[in-house]
Order: C-alpha cells, then sequence, then structure tokens
C-alpha cells in the first residue's frame, strides 16, 4: 500500500491538472515513479515461479528499469523534434550506468558484510556469459564517443547483443524462488488471482511511469536553470536516483538475507541491458521523432559533453569488470568502486570527466597486470556455456 500510496499524488494533479512549481512536480512525479519501480519490481519476482531463473532475473531488471526507458525515449523522442534537448538525451543513462556501479555494487557487499560479517563473496561462474557480453559491449561503446554520433548501425548492434543474451537466458531451468515481503504475499494467492493482481498492478505502474516521465524530465531540466545547475546534471544525478532506488533495495535485502549472489546477478542484469536495450533503442526513437517530423533522417549527434560522459561511463564499466573479474567481489573492491565515483560530483566539467575517464582505463591497465595470471587461470577453468 505505501509504494501504491507514492503514485496516488501524481494521478491526483494529473487528472485534475494542478499546476506545481518545477521542484513540486519534480518531487511528485519523481515519487510516483519510484512507487511504480517497487511495485513492478515485486512482481517481476514472482515471474520466476513461471519461467527460467536466468530469464526471471533478466526480466525482473527490465522491469525494475522501466522508468529509466521511459524518461530516456521521452527526451530522445523530445530531441527529435527540437535540437535544444540533444545535450540531455545521453544524461540519464550514463548516470544510471554509473550510479548501477558506483553505487549498487558495492551496497551489495556492504550489506552481505552488515549480515554475516564477511569480507567477500565469489561471484557464481555461472555469471560468465554476462561478463563476457558486458565485456565486449563496454569496448564497443568505448570506441563510440569518437564517431560523435549514435546512428541506426550502433543501435542494431546494441539492441542484438540484447536479444542474444535474453534467448540464452530463456534457455535455463526453471528453479523455486525465495521471495519475501509482499512479492511473497502475491506467490501465496492461488494461480489464478495471483496473474489478475499482476496484471492490475503493471498497468497502474505502468500508467505512473508514462504519464510522470514527461513532467518528471521537464521539471527537472527547469529545477537545474532555477538552481543554476544545469538541465544535464540534474537529470544525470536525480533521475537515475528515482528509477533505481527499489531495484537497488530490493538487491541489498536478498544480500542481506544472506544471497548476495542472487542481489549481484539482478544489478548485473541490469547493467547489461542499460548498456544493450537502453542504448539501443535511443537512435531509434530520435529517428522515429525526426521523420514523424517532417525532418530528414539522421544519426544523433553526440556534443562534447555527452562524449565525455559516455567515454567516462565505458572506462568505468572496463575497470569494474577488470577489477571483478576474478569472480570475487570484496570490502576492498566495494571501497575503490565507491571512492572512484563519488569524486565525480565534484568535477562536473568536460575535461574533468574525460582525464576521470582516462584515470580509469590507467587503473584498469595496472589491475590487469596484477591479476593476469589468475584471469588466465580462471578462464582456462570457464567454459562457455
Amino acid at each position: 500500500m505505501c509504494a501504491v500510496s507514492l503514485a496516488c499524488p501524481w494521478f491526483y494533479l494529473l487528472f485534475f491538472q494542478q499546476k506545481l512549481s518545477p521542484i513540486g512536480e519534480a518531487v511528485i512525479s519523481g515519487l510516483a515513479i519510484v512507487g511504480s519501480a517497487f511495485l513492478l519490481s515485486w512482481i517481476a519476482e514472482v515471474a520466476q515461479l513461471e519461467i527460467p531463473k536466468s530469464l526471471a532475473i533478466a526480466l525482473v531488471a527490465i522491469v525494475a528499469v522501466l522508468p529509466e526507458y521511459a524518461v530516456d525515449m521521452y527526451l530522445a523522442g523530445k530531441a527529435g523534434r527540437n535540437p535544444v534537448f540533444i545535450p540531455y538525451v545521453a544524461a540519464n543513462m550514463t548516470g544510471a550506468n554509473r550510479l548501477l556501479i558506483g553505487i549498487g555494487w558495492p551496497s551489495i557487499v556492504f550489506w552481505w558484510w552488515l549480515s554475516s560479517r564477511k569480507k567477500s563473496f565469489s561471484i557464481k561462474q555461472h555469471h560468465f556469459f554476462e561478463f563476457i557480453l558486458l565485456f565486449l559491449v563496454t569496448l564497443f561503446a568505448l570506441f563510440l564517443p569518437f564517431s560523435r554520433q549514435l546512428s541506426l548501425l550502433d543501435g542494431s548492434i546494441f539492441i542484438a547483443v540484447f536479444l542474444f543474451y535474453m534467448f540464452r537466458a530463456s534457455k535455463g531451468e526453471v528453479e523455486e524462488p525465495e521471495l519475501e515481503g509482499a512479492a511473497a504475499a502475491i506467490e501465496a494467492l492461488p494461480r489464478g488471482q495471483r496473474w489478475i493482481v499482476i496484471f492490475s498492478v503493471f498497468l497502474f505502474s505502468s500508467a505512473a511511469i508514462v504519464t510522470a516521465a514527461k513532467p518528471f524530465a521537464d521539471s527537472l531540466i527547469q529545477t537545474g536553470r532555477l538552481l543554476h545547475i544545469g538541465g544535464f546534471l540534474v537529470i544525470q544525478i536525480f533521475a537515475p536516483l528515482a528509477s533505481e532506488m527499489p531495484e537497488f533495495l530490493i538487491a541489498g535485502i536478498l544480500a542481506f538475507a544472506g544471497n548476495p549472489n542472487l542481489g549481484f546477478a539482478t544489478l548485473l542484469s541490469s547493467k547489461l541491458e542499460q548498456w544493450t536495450l537502453l542504448v539501443g533503442m535511443i537512435p531509434f526513437v530520435y529517428g522515429a521523432s525526426l521523420v514523424t517530423g517532417g525532418h530528414q533522417l539522421h544519426p544523433l549527434p553526440l556534443d562534447l559533453r555527452q562524449c565525455s560522459e559516455l567515454f567516462l561511463t565505458a572506462a568505468q564499466s572496463l575497470f569494474a569488470l577488470i577489477l571483478v573479474a576474478d569472480f570475487e567481489l570484496s570490502l576492498g573492491d566495494a571501497f575503490i568502486l565507491f571512492a572512484l565515483y563519488i569524486p565525480q560530483f565534484f568535477f562536473p566539467g568536460i575535461e574533468a570527466r574525460e582525464w576521470y575517464a582516462v584515470g580509469y582505463l590507467i587503473l584498469t591497465a595496472g589491475i590487469f597486470l596484477f591479476k593476469r595470471s589468475q584471469l588466465k587461470k580462471l578462464f582456462e577453468r570457464i567454459k562457455w556455456n
């Protein structure tokens, strides 16, 4: 009921056409997105009863980041009709990707340590497939800024990787999940009632997200102007916080309950999907907006700000993958990821972002050389399955 109540004030404003200040509208629409994301995460967890576990984890991640897709697709569509919005397209996507690694991954270790007092956990090696795909798509993204554009071909490659990932995930076995809280309450219902609840919750949450995405993005941009911060940074910081918070909490609960691998798997899957489907859909939505608006079809141009942000996001992803490539995530690793992420907020300049990315790449090379013998043994032991 608490999650539902977060969305109710937004529906009141929507139905009665009430107007608020940009900050007030950002808060109300943002809370609706947070509440809806919680609801969607719970019903997606229940899906593990019916489908393979790997596919269920992937679907949980897709549904959990649905608010992110809504905001990014709105901005991409708006950019096709109004070039002023082009600089904002990459804001939410890059912010969300870096937040997942800078806060999400470390939080799993923290909650696991808090409950068990163990300083690390081993990542199950059947996630090797996701690691390889994420590594390949990160390398591809690392060179995207040099083209200064995001084309339909680029989008097709990202989406193809996502479809391949979903195809492989669907080949797993169905496993009985360990559900808690609201998800467990839904699971306890008879199958017919369970699907009615799932369908109703999905419609309610989707309606809240779809209707709130536009005012949420617009009000964040206006709030940034009022506070003299800049719309790009406001969207990059606050939009991902609203959409990722439920996913972080659910993954943290899983880790605290003694299952850090499942919590990490959810965030890993989310990271892979954001790097593939979310990025891949942007040029298609932008292109469709151009065509419907009577403009000539062309790739989405990336200005210096977007290029630097994309470069930094790819560099951080590559660093994180090499850091945990030994399939061990420790408190030390978590501290490094967190400590390198937080200072980014204090150096928002384009040149600072580029130097930050170079620093990540230098550290990546150093860690790779330090761990190369250990990584070689690991790769020899793991089978591609």
